[in-house]
């Protein structure tokens, strides 16, 4: 996750010197976008219930996906 510092934001700025954009690298925006989309995942599962990691292995091993 890129930290706001490292941005190297640029602005685009109105008549009176007010922030009304900005500017940054395509790869920046992308990781960003990223780390929203995985947070909306977080968010919508949030409810779900847990499995522990044993249980998942257990699980995993039994339906062939995960060799002993």
């Amino acid at each position: 996750m890129p930290v706001l510092k490292e941005l190297n934001l640029q602005y685009i700025t109105d008549d009176t010197g007010q922030k009304t954009a900005v500017i940054l690298k395509l790869a920046d925006f992308e990781e960003l976008m990223e780390d929203l989309e995985d947070l909306a995942v977080v968010a919508e599962r949030r409810d779900e219930t847990t499995v522990s990691h044993e249980t998942l292995l257990s699980e995993l091993r039994r339906d062939g996906i995960l060799s002993d």
